[in-house]
């Protein structure tokens, strides 16, 4: 299933992935650092949900509370308790 999700603290406005099953897609972030959100697209690109949660969860960037990891990492929590119902 496709998802959207507007980020909130980060220089990207918004992520959209998709979960297939408890397998992250397709991530694309629009705005921020292209290069660095490139990567980690691609980097994330086939690990199961948790996975990418335990790794990216809590990262910050600067003196933000957040960043765009830790935001994917939020956008995949909420994605999956919509799933779960």
């Amino acid at each position: 299933m496709k998802y959207n999700y507007s980020t909130k603290g980060t220089c990207s406005s918004n992520i959209e992935f998709e979960l297939d099953g408890d397998i992250v897609k397709n991530v694309h972030f629009h705005g921020g650092c292209n290069g660095n959100l490139k990567a980690i697209s691609t980097l994330v690109e086939g690990m199961t949900a948790q996975q990418l949660m335990e790794k990216l969860s809590g990262i910050t960037c600067g003196f933000k509370k957040t960043s765009c990891s830790d935001q994917l990492a939020q956008a995949v929590s909420a994605a999956l308790q919509k799933e779960q119902g």
